[in-house]
Order: C-alpha cells, then sequence, then structure tokens
C-alpha cells in the first residue's frame, strides 16, 4: 500500500547499509519526474531522488510494464540516460517474461537488488484499484513470472505500492497485490519453498 514516495526512504536507508542497490521496478510509469506543482518529492518522481542521492546502481536498475500518455516526446529519455534498463509494456505483451527475468538475473548478479512493485504495472481489468490506471498492462502471470525470476537474487527489500481499495469494489486489486507481497516474500534469500 501506500503510493510510490514510501520508496524513496527505504531506499535512503539500504543505501546508507549496502552502498548504491540494484532496481527491479516494475509500474506503468517511470516514476522519474522532476516536480508537480511545484514539489519534487511526490509519487512520480521518487527514483529521480534517488538517482540525484547516489542511492542506486544505475547499470542495475531494470524498469518492467512501463506505458501509458506522456507530456514528453520520448517518456523514457531519462531513465535511459541513467543507464537504466527500460522494457516497455509493449514488449512484454503475449510472450513469457522468463526468458527476460534470466537477463535480469545476469544484470543484477550477486549484489543487493531492491524489489519496488506498482500494482499499475497490471492491466486495470486485473488490478483497476489503483490511481494512475493504464491501458494495456501485464497481467497477473507476467507479474509471477517478474517476481519468481527474482529468486536467486541478493533481494535486500522490497514494497508493494499504489493499492487503492475504494476503487475498486470487487476487492480483486487487494487480492492480487497480498498475493504478490506473499510472492516476494517467498523470493527473499533464505526462504526455502517447495
Amino acid at each position: 500500500g501506500g503510493d510510490h514516495t514510501i520508496t524513496y526512504p527505504i531506499l535512503q536507508a539500504l543505501a546508507a547499509k549496502h552502498g548504491p542497490v540494484g532496481l527491479v521496478h516494475v509500474d506503468a510509469h517511470t516514476d522519474t519526474g522532476d516536480t508537480a506543482l511545484g514539489e519534487r518529492i511526490y509519487h512520480g518522481a521518487p527514483f529521480r531522488r534517488c538517482v540525484e542521492e547516489g542511492l542506486l546502481d544505475c547499470s542495475r536498475v531494470v524498469q518492467i510494464g512501463l506505458r501509458g500518455p506522456s507530456y514528453d516526446p520520448d517518456p523514457y529519455e531519462y531513465s535511459r540516460e541513467q543507464g537504466f534498463r527500460v522494457v516497455p509494456a509493449e514488449k512484454c505483451w503475449m510472450k513469457s517474461l522468463e526468458p527476460l527475468m534470466g537477463e535480469v538475473r545476469a544484470q543484477m548478479g550477486d549484489k543487493p537488488v531492491y524489489i519496488s512493485f506498482d500494482i499499475d504495472a497490471l492491466d486495470p481489468a486485473y488490478a483497476p484499484g489503483t490511481g494512475t490506471p493504464e491501458i494495456a498492462g501485464l497481467t497477473p502471470a507476467q507479474a509471477l513470472e517478474i517476481i519468481r525470476g527474482c529468486k536467486g537474487l541478493n533481494i535486500v527489500g522490497c514494497d508493494l505500492v499504489e493499492v487503492a481499495p475504494m476503487y475498486d469494489v470487487s476487492g480483486n486489486t487487494a487480492l492480487l497485490g497480498a498475493n504478490l507481497l506473499f510472492e516476494m516474500l517467498c523470493v527473499l534469500p533464505g526462504v526455502k519453498t517447495l
């Protein structure tokens, strides 16, 4: 729960302990904006603030599921300039993400990694209960492939953000969010699963 701003102080604390960390960021949006209504700290800017403070190992950042309208001609330009790997949603459509996650595991290596999962990465057909839904997103099966594909990484923390139950009377968004968090717990280092 919470909006994506919560990831910023978490990464400050983790970087103080581990140094710059890798990031598996699953989201419809890059969250690398600069300001909104004059504010520098808001849900659309946490990863820009993290870059500015040196909290991220930018060569080990991947953003998966990006899509939606933008005010910029190239909404992914900032991410690419920092060295992030950008995987737009359209590169994920109608395919398994297991091969991608093999590449991500190789990219992350054995250094500390954080997983940040915005529920709006999923198509609103599955997760309408969020503040900024975008059509043509990931499926729940692809979300599981991403999370399970992180098994074996040196995961030092994770979050799942932007669930807004009041926007989903069915409760499906909250159910999906809870299950994805459970899956994240299962891929933490040292957790034994069947």
